[in-house]
């Protein structure tokens, strides 16, 4: 089967829309997540999102929109505190954590039946994405272009300076309320995509890449939805292929990628 025939499948071809999509929101936040130092509380909001999804498997709710509204719960209550500068925060956070993913194993050991797919949220599976699953990814994705585009600049000058932000009149505390929402978003996003455990690698990798290559924040931001795209595609391929996990794969592509290009730049600048 040649690799056109591949993406000729039903399930390819949903696999690859989501994944595009997810790319999109994944590739907008991530540089606003590592810029503002929040790949923690992003990781703090990712593992405690497994609540949610135990909760739909408990109540037999649909797992995408019952852990997108328990996950942007979470997202509050992490911007609420997170918001006051709490000095034992990485410590409330921790907890948080710990707490959602104990909680979504528990409620999943109650379920009734047997729950195939746990595994899938923890790690992807795109080959079971649904038709519903890609249109709340399309809703999600444009919320966060627009929210982005609403408050870009905002966000520009919050991430430089936030003493800067706070005296020219920005409301820093609901933008701050935002973000963790739209992090909620992208988060939900990837459940599909690489699984919970694995979210903070695809919002970063592409943005260490990114980083080295582009100067300005929005060209790091267009160019990490372009890598993202990229790791899904060779991702989905490799998966397919080499019959392996598919969200593994897609940040073992990202890793070897990373990895190559920093040993690419230590060689260059050794021989310059």
């Amino acid at each position: 089967m040649t690799l056109i025939d591949v993406f000729y499948t039903g399930f390819m071809q949903k696999a690859l829309i989501a994944g595009v999509f997810a790319s999109i929101a994944c590739g907008i936040i991530g540089p606003l997540v590592v810029a503002n130092r929040m790949v923690f509380i992003a990781g703090g909001i990712s593992h405690a999102a497994y609540g949610g999804v135990g909760l739909a498997l408990f109540l037999g709710l649909p797992v995408f929109s019952t852990t997108l509204v328990y996950s942007f719960l979470i997202a509050l209550i992490i911007a609420s505190l997170t918001i006051k500068n709490i000095s034992d925060i990485e410590m409330i956070i921790g907890l948080i954590w710990s707490a959602g993913m104990s909680l979504g194993i528990i409620l999943m050991d109650l379920s009734p039946g047997y729950n195939a797919d746990i595994m899938s949220y923890l790690f992807g599976s795109l080959i079971v994405v649904s038709n519903f699953d890609i249109i709340i990814s399309v809703i999600l994705a444009l919320t966060v272009i627009i929210t982005t585009g609403l408050f870009y600049n905002q966000f520009l000058v919050l991430i430089y300076d936030k003493d800067f932000a706070i005296v020219s009149g920005i409301n820093v505390k609901l933008l701050h309320f935002i973000f963790n929402i739209m992090v909620a978003c992208s988060i939900v996003m990837l459940i599909r995509v690489v699984g919970l455990i694995l979210v903070i690698a695809m919002l970063t990798i592409p943005v260490y890449i990114a980083s080295i290559f582009c100067s300005s924040f929005f060209r790091i931001i267009i160019f990490s939805v372009l890598l993202n795209i990229l790791f899904i595609f060779s991702g989905l391929i490799f998966s397919y292929y080499f019959n392996l996990s598919t969200g593994a794969t897609i940040i073992a592509t990202g890793t070897i990628s990373l990895l190559f290009v920093m040993f690419t730049r230590i060689f260059i600048k050794k021989h310059e």
